[in-house]
C-alpha cells in the first residue's frame, strides 16, 4: 500500500496535478469512475455481465485500477487504509448482519 501510495505521489507531483487533488476533487472523480464501471454492464443481462469478453475483462480493469487509486489517494488525505477501513468495516457488517438472519436475504438490517 505505502508503495502504491508513494507512486500516486510521485506520478502527481510529477505533473504539478496536487493542486487539484483536494478531498472533494478526489471524491468526484473516485464517483465518475465508479460510474465507469457501471457504464460497462449497463446494457448486459445478469448472464452477461457474468461472462464478459477479454477486451471488456480489459477496461474492467483500467477502471478498478483508477477506483483504486482514486480510493487510496482520498484515504492518504485522512491517514486512512482502504483495505484496514474495509477490514473494519466487515466487522461492522457481521454484527448488523448475522448469519442467523441474513442469509439467503438481500434485506437491509433495518428490516430484521
Amino acid at each position: 500500500m505505502e508503495d502504491l501510495k508513494r507512486k500516486l505521489r510521485q506520478f502527481a507531483e510529477e505533473r504539478d496535478w496536487e493542486q487539484f487533488h483536494s478531498p472533494k476533487n478526489l471524491a468526484t472523480a473516485l464517483s465518475v469512475e465508479v460510474a465507469e464501471i457501471n457504464e460497462i454492464f449497463q446494457w448486459m443481462t445478469e448472464e452477461e455481465s457474468r461472462k464478459i469478453e477479454s477486451e471488456t475483462r480489459q477496461h474492467l480493469e483500467e477502471e478498478i485500477g483508477d477506483v483504486m487509486n482514486y480510493l487510496v489517494s482520498l484515504g492518504a488525505k485522512f491517514c486512512i487504509d482502504p483495505v484496514e477501513a474495509a477490514k473494519k468495516k466487515i466487522r461492522i457488517n457481521e454484527k448488523k448482519y448475522p448469519v442467523s438472519l441474513a442469509r439467503g436475504s438481500a434485506k437491509k438490517y433495518v428490516k430484521y
